[in-house]
């Protein structure tokens, strides 16, 4: 609702006139996001594979997409995990600051538009019950929001859910990853059956969130599944299958 969107942005404004805002990067006041973190953000370069967005390879798919296809249609990411992008990520899951999340939210925004891609719902991957209780809210709410705004497609950010409780998946091998997120979402097909979703999230690893996020909406009725995240953790080449 572009009314709802207009008073979520005035908020964050309003904040900001009290509160000297600070760049998720650096932590310099007066920005949000600053030039010079923007600059030296390692942004991923292209080529990239066509299906998963690894960087690094020719042109079309990447051999692991080409042996087994993943479940979601495309994923992209902006940039790489480090430094200072990786700290503007750890503030945005350990503090609900929706105006970093609006000024990341802009290069996300560019890069979906570059792909082309056809989609009216665009949806967070969710945390965890307990984790959810816990912090009071997901941070990837704080970037798929604005993005859906921006493209004026629908926002569900109960449409998919996380069923069971998970282990961190930091510090777990791929394998692990993979073992411990099977299972452990469920998407409502009144809401995602024959739509097109634009799936958010704030970090790339290894792709199984994103292959069992997906998996949840096909079982559900989504026609396709695309993904984007604000961030990349970049893996040893042939290190990871889906």
């Amino acid at each position: 609702d572009g009314m709802l969107f207009f008073l979520y942005r005035y908020y964050w404004d309003w904040i900001d006139l009290l509160v000297d805002p600070q760049c998720g990067g650096c932590r310099k006041t007066g920005f949000r996001w600053c030039e010079s973190c923007h600059e030296a953000a390692h942004l991923l370069t292209y080529p990239v594979c066509e299906t998963c967005g690894n960087p690094d390879t020719p042109p079309g798919a990447c051999e692991r997409c080409q042996a087994q296809p993943p479940l979601f249609d495309a994923a992209r990411s902006w940039g790489v995990f480090e430094d200072p992008l990786r700290r503007a990520v750890v503030h945005l899951k350990h503090h609900k600051d929706g105006a970093i999340g609006l000024a990341l939210a802009e290069p996300l925004a560019d890069l979906v538009r570059q792909q082309n891609w056809v989609f009216d719902l665009v949806l967070p991957v969710p945390l965890s019950p307990q984790r959810a209780k816990k912090r009071g809210y997901n941070q990837v709410s704080l970037l798929a929001y604005p993005l859906a705004a921006h493209f004026r497609a629908a926002f569900a950010p109960r449409a998919l859910q996380r069923i069971r409780e998970t282990r961190t998946q930091v510090g777990l091998t791929h394998r692990e990853r993979r073992m411990n997120l099977v299972g452990a979402f469920r998407a409502d097909p009144a809401t995602v059956a024959g739509r097109n979703v634009l799936l958010v999230d704030d970090v790339f690893t290894t792709g199984s969130t994103l292959q069992e996020s997906a998996r949840a909406l096909k079982q559900a009725g989504a026609h396709r599944v695309f993904a984007v995240t604000l961030a990349r953790a970049l893996q040893r080449r042939g290190s990871i299958s889906w």
